[in-house]
């Protein structure tokens, strides 16, 4: 980690060197003497620590993710730079006719070797869009068919049923979280004010990374005992005051939050509303959250970064923030409807849901804030502001997940793996590798890396 710190007025960013992440922005930086506390609320991350006398050295503890870890920082002469990132040459676009082609090259090391290697029992399906035209592939231990989880890529989802219910006059954007949960959940702010629906989608409702009252009987799945109790508990205790500056801050307790009270406002739950806004006018038989006997012979087995076998996540109460299930091809289906919603099929435009969703998928790429690093967030869409490009990714403890879309270019790139995040997501480097072949850019490498 790198932290470069601005004494006045108190202020820092950090960058992950090893993970290309840079200028990340801080959050309640405060310095008092020796003593040096910050956040970083985009990663859920704070640092403790204490300066030493001559300024050079900060011991510090940093937790994210409910783990706490010393760290030692040294004040440095010239700035370490992060270690560049490997490119394949560009070649000119590729048409989806010769993608795979170009594709069974670009792998053919990590089949080999590296995250699709026989051992790993790892495997991908890469779905792509381009001007109407489709292709599905897959590789390694994937088919053409399999249902794997996709994580946060369930936000955006949750995004448009806020937008679809927002058409439908069933709620406003700006309506307060509060009055869409039981009476009596929680109290208003004694002043200032409250958490809107909004600030859940635009990830600006200062609610921290996950609540503190989860503590699963079973680490494998860690949501699946979280129920609704828990959660509303844990509000009643935190308050639903947002803060006097709201700043990007990734929550999945927030969008968890938002598709409880959506599903609430429905009298419903978060997979039938799911159901009834979106995956039912789409078509999308195959995108679930609770798996039917009939799915459960394509649902691909998962793994954790280390390629070993890992369960399936259950989300009772924070569905809305990653419990979807789906497959290449309908996730296709879903990015083609964000690209052309005024072109949707009359099945769609059929059904009284269908018929909000051509005003609501737009509404869901407006541009509500600003996320920092060069992108800007919709409702929960992240949007690249260099390319046009939106985008999400996700995981869970046994998939990875990438998706992306761009309207100007007429082209979306879905990658589903069996495997989740280890040091760095192979998905997100897939992802990004098939929309740089699609536009003749330099591709992140897929290669193994080297150990130095």
């Amino acid at each position: 980690m790198r932290l470069d710190l601005a004494a006045t007025p108190p202020g820092c960013s950090i960058d992950s060197l090893d993970q290309g992440a840079l200028g990340i922005p801080c959050g309640n930086v405060a310095v008092s003497g020796t003593s040096l506390t910050l956040d970083v609320p985009s990663v859920g991350g704070s640092l403790t620590g204490t300066v030493s006398a001559d300024g050079n050295k900060v011991s510090a503890t940093w937790t994210q993710g409910g783990h706490a870890r010393p760290l030692e920082l040294a004040r440095q002469a010239t700035a370490i730079e992060p270690p560049k990132e490997a490119l394949d040459p560009a070649m000119p676009p590729v048409e989806l006719a010769k993608l795979q082609t170009v594709l069974d090259a670009d792998l053919a090391a990590a089949l080999a070797s590296g995250d699709l290697a026989p051992a790993t029992e790892g495997g991908v399906t890469i779905g792509v869009l381009a001007h109407g035209e489709r292709r599905i592939l897959s590789y390694g231990a994937a088919k053409p068919d399999s249902l794997f989880e996709i994580g946060s890529v369930t936000k955006t989802f949750t995004g448009l049923i806020l937008a679809q219910m927002v058409e439908q006059k069933k709620t406003r954007l700006d309506e307060p979280v509060r009055a869409l949960l039981p009476a009596g959940t929680v109290e208003p702010p004694a002043s200032g004010a409250e958490i809107t629906l909004l600030d859940l989608s635009a990830q600006r409702s200062g609610l921290p990374r996950l609540p503190d009252n989860i503590k699963p009987a079973d680490p494998s799945n860690p949501y699946a005992d979280y129920d609704e109790k828990a959660l509303f508990d844990y509000l009643a205790t935190r308050g639903v005051a947002r803060p006097a500056k709201p700043e990007f801050g990734y929550s999945n307790l927030g969008v968890g939050l938002l598709g409880q009270a959506l599903a609430h406002r429905a009298g419903s739950t978060y997979e039938a509303l799911l159901r009834k806004e979106v995956t039912g006018p789409l078509g999308m038989r195959d995108t679930v959250i609770t798996v039917p006997p009939k799915l459960q012979p394509r649902f691909i087995p998962g793994h954790d970064g280390a390629h070993k076998p890992a369960r399936a996540w259950d989300c009772p109460a924070l569905g809305g923030a990653g419990a979807i299930r789906s497959t290449a091809a309908d996730m296709l289906t879903y990015l083609d409807a964000q690209l052309h919603p005024d072109h949707l099929p009359a099945t769609v435009r059929s059904t009284a849901e269908g018929k909000t969703l051509a005003t609501a998928i737009p509404a869901s790429h407006v541009i509500q804030g600003d996320v920092g690093s060069g992108m800007h967030i919709a409702l929960n869409w992240m949007r690249i502001d260099e390319t046009g490009s939106f985008w999400h990714n996700g995981a869970t403890g046994g998939y990875s997940a990438f998706a992306l879309f761009n309207p100007e270019k007429d082209f979306a790139v879905v990658v589903l793996s069996n495997t989740s995040i280890a040091k760095e997501s192979f998905a997100d480097a897939l992802g990004k590798h098939v929309a740089q072949r699609l536009t003749g850019k330099p591709a992140v490498s897929l290669a193994p890396v080297t150990p130095q």
